[in-house]
C-alpha cells in the first residue's frame, strides 16, 4: 500500500479559472480512471493504474481533443472558415483536427510529413490516412527534414490570398492555447484520485510534440501535488524533449498568469525508447501493445502510447517503480494508426506464435 503525505494547497484562481478562455466542449470527459490489475501482477511491480484519454470521443478519441477544444474555440472567434494542421502521415492529431472541423462545419487542410520512409500501402492510406478522408479534409504530402510549420504557413498565406479566412494550428495543437487542455486534465486527474482517496506516486506518458506534458506539468505544479511527472520520447534526445516542454510549461504559465509556477527540473523526460526514430516501433513497442491489448483489453499505438508504455514496463523490470507504490500511466490515444501499420504488427503476431 502506498504512504502518502502530500499536501495540496490552494490553487491559483488563474488556474482554477479556465473558463476564461474559449473552449467548444466536445470531448467525453471525464475520461475513467482505471486500475490495471492483471498488468500490475504480470509485472509484479507497483499498482499500475491508466487514464483513458483514448476515450475522449471524436473519431476515435486521443489526448489532442482536449488542446482542440480550445484551440478550435480560437478559430471560431477569429472567424475562421477553414483550419489547418501539419503533422506525420499517421498524425491522431491530423484526425482529430479533420473530426472537429467536420463537426463545426469549417474545411479542414492538412499537411502530412512522411518521416518513416514506409512504402506499405496500408501506412499511405489506412488509420489515421483513411480517416482524415472520411472526415472530408485535404492533404498534401511533404518529405522528410522540413520546417513543416513554416510550410504550414506558406500553404495558408497563399490561401488567404484568395479570400480564406485560415486558422492554422501547429503541429499536434501544442502551444500554450492547446495545452490548457491538459491542464485541465491535471484537474480533473487530481479530482478523481482525491474522490478515491487514490495517491498517486508517479505519472508517464508518452512525450512528443510537448503540449501533452507541459499543461499536465503545469497543472499539477499550480496544485502543488508533489507528483513527478515522466514523460517517455517518442521522437527527440532528452536535452531537446525536456526543453521544448519547458519553453511551452513556461509560456502556458504566462498565459495563466501563474509565471515561474514551472522549474526546469520539474520537467523529466526519459528518450531510450525511441528506437529506431519517430513512427518506427521497436521490438519493446510491439510487446507493450501486446501485453495491453492481451492482458487488459486495451488498444496502444505504435507511435506514442506503445512506446510510453513499453517505458514504463522497461522501468518497472528495472525497479525504478516498485511494490507499494501506484503509477498512472496516461493512455494519449491513436489506436486507429494500428490500421496503418499492419507491416510491423506481423512481427508481434509472428512472435506470439513462436511463444505459443
Amino acid at each position: 500500500m502506498s504512504v502518502c503525505c502530500k499536501v495540496l494547497l490552494p490553487l491559483p484562481s488563474a488556474v482554477m479559472h479556465l473558463a476564461r478562455f474559449p473552449r467548444v466542449h466536445l470531448a467525453h470527459l471525464p475520461t475513467p480512471l482505471e486500475r490495471l490489475d492483471r498488468l500490475s501482477a504480470e509485472l509484479a511491480g507497483p499498482e499500475i493504474w491508466i487514464k483513458r484519454d483514448d476515450c475522449t470521443g471524436l473519431s476515435t478519441g486521443g489526448n489532442k481533443t482536449r488542446k482542440l477544444e480550445f484551440l478550435m474555440a480560437e478559430a471560431q472567434a477569429v472567424g475562421a472558415d477553414c483550419v489547418m494542421t501539419q503533422g506525420a502521415t499517421q498524425s491522431n492529431h491530423a484526425r482529430q483536427t479533420a473530426a472537429f472541423a467536420a463537426k463545426l462545419g469549417m474545411q479542414c487542410h492538412l499537411l502530412l510529413e512522411d518521416r518513416t520512409g514506409y512504402d506499405d500501402v496500408n501506412y499511405h492510406h489506412n488509420g489515421n490516412v483513411l480517416l482524415d478522408v472520411m472526415h472530408g479534409a485535404t492533404t498534401e504530402i511533404r518529405g522528410p527534414g522540413l520546417d513543416m510549420n513554416a510550410e504550414l504557413e506558406a500553404v495558408a498565406e497563399h490561401r488567404r490570398s484568395t479570400g480564406q479566412i485560415v486558422y492554422t494550428i501547429p503541429g499536434g495543437g501544442s502551444n500554450a492555447t492547446g495545452a490548457l487542455g491538459y491542464v485541465n486534465c491535471a484537474l480533473e486527474l487530481v479530482a478523481q484520485a482525491n474522490e478515491r482517496s487514490l495517491c498517486i506516486d508517479h505519472i508517464v506518458h508518452a512525450t512528443g510534440s510537448a503540449g501533452t506534458q507541459a499543461g499536465l506539468i503545469v497543472g499539477l505544479r499550480a496544485m502543488n501535488t508533489g507528483i513527478p511527472l515522466l514523460g517517455i520520447g517518442v521522437r527527440a534526445l532528452q536535452e531537446a524533449q525536456e526543453s521544448n516542454v519547458y519553453k511551452l510549461a513556461t509560456a502556458t504559465c504566462e498565459k495563466l498568469g501563474c509565471p515561474g509556477v514551472v522549474q526546469r527540473h520539474d520537467v523529466v523526460a526519459n528518450t531510450d525508447y525511441v528506437g529506431q526514430g519517430y513512427g518506427i516501433p521497436a521490438d519493446d513497442t510491439l510487446e507493450a501493445i501486446a501485453l495491453f491489448a492481451q492482458l487488459e483489453g486495451i488498444l496502444l499505438d505504435p507511435v506514442y502510447s506503445g512506446k510510453g508504455a513499453a517505458g514504463l514496463i522497461d522501468l518497472v523490470r528495472k525497479g525504478q517503480f516498485t511494490k507499494g507504490q501506484r503509477v498512472v500511466f496516461l493512455h494519449t490515444g491513436g489506436s486507429a494508426a494500428l490500421f496503418g501499420y499492419t507491416h510491423c504488427l506481423d512481427r508481434m503476431t509472428a512472435a506470439d506464435k513462436a511463444h505459443v
